[in-house]
Parts: C-alpha cells; sequence; structure tokens
C-alpha cells in the first residue's frame, strides 16, 4: 500500500481522457482493441464483471496489484506491476471511468506519471442479445519511459499478448 500512497501528487500524463469509453481512440499513439468470448449467460456475465472490476482477472494472469479499494471506481489509484525482482515494472494508473449497468461491466484507467507507457487502457465485460459473453480491452498508448522508447515494436506486441492473457483467464474463471 505504501507504493499506492506515493502515487497521490501524481497526474495523468496524456489528455485525452475518456476517449475508451466511447471512441475514437485518439491519432498519435498505438491502439489496441481485443475481443473475445469468454462464455455464455447472466451467470458468466456477473462472475466476469466481478473478476475484471476486483482486479482477479490481472491479479489470475500473473500481475500484482495494488490498489487504494477493493472494486474500480473512479478515482481510484492503482499500481499494476509484472515481472521479478529488478526487472519488476511499475504501472501508476488512476480509475477514469467505470460501467456497472444491466449488459456492460468494466473500467478503464489512465496512466499517470512515473507509468512507462502514457495513455488508457479499458477492460469491458458485455452480454449480447444471443446471451454470449464478450471481454474487450481498449487502449491507446506512446512510450513514456526511455526503456519503452528503446523496446519500440516489441511493446505493443506484449501488449496484445497481456490481453489475450487477460482473456483467457477471464474465461477460466468464468466458466470454472
Amino acid at each position: 500500500m505504501n507504493n499506492v500512497r506515493r502515487m497521490t501528487g501524481r497526474t495523468l500524463n496524456y489528455h485525452e481522457v475518456g476517449a475508451t469509453r466511447l471512441g475514437p481512440l485518439p491519432d498519435g499513439y498505438h491502439h489496441l482493441h481485443h475481443t473475445e468470448r469468454i462464455g455464455r449467460g447472466r451467470a458468466d456475465f456477473e462472475a466476469a464483471g466481478t473478476a475484471v472490476t476486483t482486479w482477479r482477472t490481472h491479479r489470475e494472469s500473473g500481475a500484482r496489484v495494488r490498489a487504494t479499494a477493493a472494486r474500480a471506481e473512479r478515482g481510484v489509484r492503482l499500481e499494476v506491476s509484472a515481472g521479478a525482482g529488478p526487472l519488476r515494472v511499475s504501472a501508476p494508473c488512476e480509475v477514469i471511468w467505470t460501467a456497472y449497468e444491466k449488459d456492460r461491466t468494466g473500467f478503464a484507467y489512465g496512466t499517470l506519471a512515473g507509468h512507462p507507457e502514457c495513455g488508457e487502457e479499458s477492460f469491458v465485460v458485455d452480454i449480447r442479445d444471443d446471451g454470449s459473453v464478450w471481454f474487450t480491452v481498449m487502449a491507446f498508448s506512446r512510450p513514456a519511459a526511455w526503456y519503452t522508447r528503446l523496446a519500440g515494436p516489441l511493446v505493443p506486441a506484449a501488449q496484445k499478448w497481456y490481453a489475450r492473457r487477460l482473456g483467457h483467464t477471464l474465461r477460466r474463471v468464468t466458466t470454472g
């Protein structure tokens, strides 16, 4: 929790706040849009929505999450980190919007100063008219640290890989 408290004075490091909610995604950034079917029926939708908004999907995908609240709500600060030892990369974020709706649940976080990227990423579960349950990750980002600039095209590939991992994890969590 100490790391999360250190984020208090940090501000969002990009201007297009909220663009993942309705789009379009802004120019000048790498865009990520990953959607996959993760289940069927209201029970799967509810389970998936809970897993996404309580950080479970991230944690069970291998990330460490430290947050100022147990559930995604606007203004919640969190630090998502991955890696090990000196290779652990921390990413301070703030939840900028949430959706707790009948057929749509999720949130987006924006990057704070100190994040290796600048931009926004959303994680949304929706149930469609046919009862199928879908998970979507939508993001726009660009490098904000020397090492993400140096990594070049590896960063978008890693982001796509992680979005797929989140979907796989969420499908496993949702369907038991």
